[in-house]
C-alpha cells in the first residue's frame, strides 16, 4: 500500500499504535483512493498493524475520483475476517465502495460486529451508507458526504456539517479535506480504546 506523503499528513511518534490491529473494509471496486492510504498509513506510522478486508479476493481497485488509481492485495475477504482478530475498524468513502458493500452479508454483519463489541469504528464520506445498512446509526451523530444526509437521518441519526464529529468512538468525516482531523482523530480513538456502542434508541 503506497504511503500518504502529503504535506497536511499528520505525524505519529511510531508507538501510539503498538499492537493494534485495525481493519479496512472495502468494496474490491470503487474506493476513494486517499480516503484509503491516509488513514491507512496514520495508523502505520503510528505502530498498528493495517488489514485489507473485501468482499472477493482479488486486488482492489482503488479510484481518484472518477479515475481509476492503484490496486491493492486484499489480506482477508469479508467472509474470512474474524472482526474478534481487529481493535478497530476503517470505513473509507467512494460512491460505487458502500453501495456494493451494502450488498454484501458478510460485510454488513462484519460492520455491526464492531458496535456489538463496542470497538472505535471511523468512517468518512460516502462510508456512513453501509453503517445504514448494518442499522446501527439510530440515536448517534454523525457527518458524511453531503447526499447522505436524508438516508442518514431516516436511518434515527442526527446529521451534522463538520469537519469532525466523535461521538462516543464513533467517528466520521466529510471529506478528502477532513482527512489530517479524521486521522488524529482515529489514532486517538484506537490509542484510547474508546467504544463506539450499539445504537441507542431515538
Amino acid at each position: 500500500m503506497p504511503d500518504d506523503h502529503r504535506t497536511d499528513a499528520p505525524h505519529f511518534e511510531g508507538s501510539e499504535l503498538a499492537g493494534k490491529r485495525v481493519a479496512f473494509l472495502v468494496a474490491n471496486e470503487g474506493v476513494e483512493q486517499v480516503e484509503l492510504t491516509a488513514p491507512w498509513s496514520a495508523v502505520r506510522e503510528a505502530g498498528g498493524e493495517p488489514a485489507l478486508v473485501a468482499p472477493g479476493p482479488d486486488p482492489v481497485q482503488a479510484f481518484n475520483h472518477l479515475d481509476k488509481g492503484d490496486r491493492f492485495p486484499v489480506d482477508r475477504t469479508t467472509a474470512q475476517a474474524d472482526p474478534a482478530q481487529f481493535d478497530a475498524l476503517v470505513l473509507p468513502g467512494g460512491v460505487a465502495n458502500p453501495d456494493q458493500l451494502r450488498l454484501d452479508a458478510a460485510a454488513v454483519a462484519f460492520v455491526r460486529s464492531f458496535f456489538d463489541a463496542a470497538k472505535p469504528v471511523a468512517v468518512i464520506c460516502h462510508g456512513p451508507w453501509t453503517l445504514v445498512e448494518a442499522d446501527v446509526v439510530r440515536g448517534r451523530t454523525v457527518t458524511s458526504w453531503p447526499s447522505l444526509q436524508t438516508d442518514l437521518r431516516n436511518a434515527g441519526a442526527t446529521w451534522v456539517d463538520r469537519e469532525l464529529v466523535d461521538d462516543d468512538g464513533l467517528i466520521t468525516s466529510r471529506k478528502p479535506d477532513d482527512l489530517p482531523a479524521f486521522c488524529r482523530a482515529l489514532v486517538k480513538v484506537v490509542q484510547e480504546g474508546q467504544p463506539a456502542h450499539r445504537a441507542r434508541a431515538a
